[in-house]
């Protein structure tokens, strides 16, 4: 059987672009077949992919290598990192590890998401960070609705509302003052972005949940997934949002646990 790793990088990085092919040539060496298309990818059935970028990147590699089944191994050009798995420093030595096996795949939880129009669904999406709804221009502040498996729950009045998952929490939602959930977690969570009043709190709901948030009041208001594929919401039109049935898969060394990572990125930093 060929043994096949496919490249994910990120062109706008120069390093990434100079460490991939640094990577082709070790890889080539030990009798690997390495791709960068993603048809040529999908074709060949590869057993990895290796993400050269950031964060962003990463979410990219997995979201579309979740409905293949296909791992991803994050490789940190970025600044913080919370999902890559090693640093560029690194990839030499992680990679020997990983041709023999000796990894675990961590399985993320996934969002998918879906527009409702009136009667019409569209634009279905897929989400492993999260769903964010903001006002922009000079649209004022809009109230979301969350109605949780058809029953109304509660209303957001602010300048938008991020709905994420366990792997999102250290992203905008932290950011937002929300809090940090580990990936082990079956949860969605809803944080506010500015609320306007002081009962708008983050609230934690069973990943069972199916969650529909409805903008309520406000002329329109922009739906964001994983911060692409921007849409535009207006007064009266939902977003429906539930766990998806196909999961992401990160490659995992068991060099550092959850709690190890979280100690790394967010130690503060002033008295060194």
């Amino acid at each position: 059987m060929e043994r096949v790793v496919g490249l994910w990088l990120n062109k706008g990085k120069p390093e990434a672009v100079a460490l991939a092919d640094e990577i082709k040539d070790w890889l080539q060496k030990h009798n690997w077949l390495v791709l960068s298309e993603w048809q040529d990818i999908i074709q060949h059935q590869a057993s990895f992919l290796i993400s050269l970028g950031g964060d962003g990147t990463l979410l990219q590699a997995a979201r579309e290598g979740a409905p293949y089944g296909i791992p991803v191994m994050g490789v940190n050009f970025g600044r913080l990192g919370f999902l890559c798995e090693i640093e560029k420093s690194d990839v030499f030595e992680a990679l020997p590890k990983i041709l023999h096996g000796e990894y675990l795949i961590q399985e993320r939880l996934m969002l998918q998401a879906v527009v409702k129009r009136g009667l019409v669904e569209d634009h279905p999406q897929l989400a492993l960070n999260d769903v964010v709804f903001f006002r922009e221009g000079r649209e004022g502040v809009v109230t979301l609705q969350a109605n949780l498996s058809g029953e109304p729950s509660v209303s957001y009045p602010a300048d938008g509302l991020i709905v994420s998952t366990p792997t999102g929490s250290t992203a905008y939602s932290l950011s937002a003052g929300g809090p940090i959930l580990s990936p082990n977690v079956q949860a969605v969570l809803l944080t506010p972005l500015a609320a306007h009043t002081l009962s708008a709190r983050p609230m934690l709901v069973s990943d069972q949940e199916e969650i529909e948030i409805f903008l309520a009041s406000g002329e329109e208001c922009v739906v964001s997934f994983d911060g692409r594929n921007s849409i535009t919401l207006h007064s009266g039109e939902s977003v429906t949002i539930k766990k998806a049935s196909i999961r992401a898969q990160l490659i995992r060394l068991g060099n550092r646990s959850f709690t190890q990572v979280i100690r790394e990125k967010l130690r503060d930093r002033w008295h060194e």
